[in-house]
């Protein structure tokens, strides 16, 4: 079973805005562990309150907050950004 990542344009964006060894690692992260999971909620948590229904993702001081749509084995990736500020 592949999963695959899509990404919102904005977490698009904010990917692109970080520095490239940051960039690199969430890339890895997603390429290595993520794709290859057989369910990418062991390697998450799921958010409660205003982002009940999303999970996160940690790399280091940087989370991606996305949504894991199993009827499609895709994890849709809403939120790329540091630990300080991604859930604002």
């Amino acid at each position: 079973m592949a999963w695959s990542v899509e990404f919102h344009s904005a977490a698009r964006d904010e990917l692109a805005a970080l520095d490239r060894p940051v960039q690199k690692r969430i890339q890895r992260f997603i390429d290595e562990r993520l794709v290859r999971s057989a369910d990418p909620r062991q390697l998450g948590r799921a958010l409660t309150g205003a982002w009940a229904g999303f999970w996160k993702y940690r790399v280091g001081d940087w989370r991606m907050i996305a949504q894991v749509r199993d009827d499609r084995l895709i994890i849709y990736i809403v939120r790329v950004g540091h630990r300080r500020e991604v859930y604002k």
